[in-house]
């Protein structure tokens, strides 16, 4: 018993400085997430045994986990598909605009195609966690929030097709072999998208009931089994989780909100946490400036990405740049990406930039996110000085 003792103080401690954070953030009027990036850097420069293991990040992927799912309860099937086919254009100019960018700056450094392949989506992909979060924090239920949510969707579908091509490239298995896992994975997204159509007033059924802990455990344990099938397929968890909660309607996703809202609040804090354990402070110093020139790089084109979305939406000029601003941000799937790059040993300064690239956009994006309304008349300057015909 008495070994549980120094685990049972250290976690204690460690939730009280992040309960601390967020009540520095409420103070302060700014989103949780840069408080909890910064408690976590605080944190990371002392030895606490008990933040070390699996179980810590097991902890963390739940919370970006039900974050999605939460979401996704927002919203119904024939929104998304109406979205994804609306933004199409935007979700193309997201790709050559911000690929394009972290890919033309690691050959302007001299790094290898692998490792340019690597900072380019990066660069490419926002946090979904980070900007849900703050979306959740702020309480933007504006027209605004579904476009967002829209390109975050996207840009994580996307993914499923990315990241099997990059990891086989990476082991050398080649183009053949990443197509034939790509194809999987897009086949194991495109099912569940049409299993949200089709059964979801059924899952409903499954799920509802009197009493509220059957209703917790019944739709958690749904979407963790959800999010483990789409991972083992290599379509992301927290895309699955999303597709899962778009299936549920009704008065149970509203009853199934309520209960999971301080679970996933409780678990998002340590994903942040978790994020900055990773970051090695003392590796940051010599990548400082080209991670700083690369981040106002992928801000001004992620602004040029949401701009376009909002037009698309037709958005007043308030509502395009919260959209504008809002994916600013880079966060979990970045680190996945520098972390296929350590593994692979493609370019010994990917990890740190990568890490220093984020968690200044981790930082910046939800701040700018608390301005945005301030932000507008900067964000539009440029439209206005141009002269009109005679």
């Amino acid at each position: 018993m008495g070994e549980t003792a120094p685990v049972y103080l250290q976690l204690g401690a460690v939730l009280f400085v992040l309960g601390i954070a967020a009540r520095a953030a409420g103070r302060l009027g700014l989103p949780t997430v840069p408080l909890y990036l910064i408690a976590g850097l605080t944190l990371s420069a002392f030895d606490i045994p008990a933040l070390e293991g699996p179980i810590l990040e097991v902890a963390a992927g739940l919370g970006v986990i039900l974050l999605l799912f939460l979401i996704g309860l927002e919203y119904t099937a024939e929104e998304l598909s109406a979205n994804l086919r609306r933004f199409r254009r935007a979700g193309i100019l997201d790709f050559v605009l911000n690929f394009l960018a972290g890919f033309a700056f690691a050959l302007l450094l001299g790094w290898d195609p692998l490792a340019a392949m690597l900072l380019g989506g990066i660069t490419w992909v926002t946090s979904s966690g980070i900007v849900v979060k703050a979306l959740t924090d702020l309480g933007w239920r504006g027209r605004e929030t579904p476009v967002i949510i829209a390109v975050l969707v996207a840009e994580d579908l996307a993914m499923a097709i990315y990241l099997p091509l990059a990891a086989s490239l990476l082991i050398g298995g080649g183009v053949l072999a990443g197509f034939g896992s790509m194809t999987i994975a897009v086949a194991a997204a495109l099912a569940a998208m049409v299993g949200a159509f089709r059964y979801g007033e059924a899952l409903a059924r499954v799920v509802s009931h009197s009493s509220e802990e059957v209703v917790l455990l019944t739709a958690l344990g749904l979407v963790l089994v959800v999010a483990g099938i789409a991972e083992e397929l290599q379509v992301s968890a927290a895309v699955g989780a999303f597709l899962a909660g778009i299936a549920l309607s009704g008065e149970v996703a509203h009853r199934t909100r309520t209960l999971l809202a301080p679970i996933r609040d409780f678990n998002m804090s340590l994903f942040f946490l978790f994020f900055t354990l990773q970051v090695d402070v003392g590796e940051l110093g010599h990548v400082a400036l080209p991670a700083l020139a690369l981040a106002v790089l992928t801000a001004a084109s992620k602004i040029a990405t949401g701009r376009k979305a909002a037009r698309l939406a037709g958005l007043d000029e308030r509502e395009s740049a919260r959209v504008a601003i809002a994916l600013i941000a880079r966060g979990e799937m970045s680190i996945v990406l520098a972390g296929l790059g350590a593994t692979a040993a493609v370019e010994p300064e990917l990890t740190p930039l990568a890490a220093a690239y984020v968690l200044v956009l981790a930082i910046a994006g939800p701040v700018g996110m608390r301005f945005a309304d301030e932000l507008v008349p900067h964000l539009t300057r440029r439209r206005r000085r141009v002269p009109t015909a005679a």
